[in-house]
């Protein structure tokens, strides 16, 4: 659990491990589902620093299919300059670009 947790976070953590272990799930599996629920619970109460999901996306997926702030994030990730101006089509453009040069 994270140290910028309150008491409340970690009993909601608590609550939502022993339950997810009660329906069977692992106990890591359990963990992740009651951090992630505790974090997602969190974020809608402001309670974080950056309330757009600080995540890329899924890998798998293509870059179209991404969100905005996905696409932002992973052009955070290759130093893109100007990527806060970019629109969904710029960023893409952008981040096929630098992986077509890294290569």
């Amino acid at each position: 659990m994270p140290n910028a947790w309150t008491d409340k976070d970690e009993r909601m953590f608590e609550h939502v491990k022993n339950s997810e272990l009660s329906r069977g799930r692992s106990a890591a599996r359990a963990r992740e589902i009651a951090a992630r629920t505790v974090n997602q619970q969190r974020r809608k109460e402001g309670k974080t620093p950056q309330k757009t999901t600080q995540g890329t996306g899924n890998p798998n997926s293509s870059l179209d299919e991404r969100t905005v702030d996905e696409l932002r994030n992973r052009a955070r990730e290759l130093s893109i300059n100007g990527r806060s101006k970019m629109n969904k089509a710029e960023l893409v453009c952008a981040i096929r670009r630098r992986n077509r040069n890294a290569q």
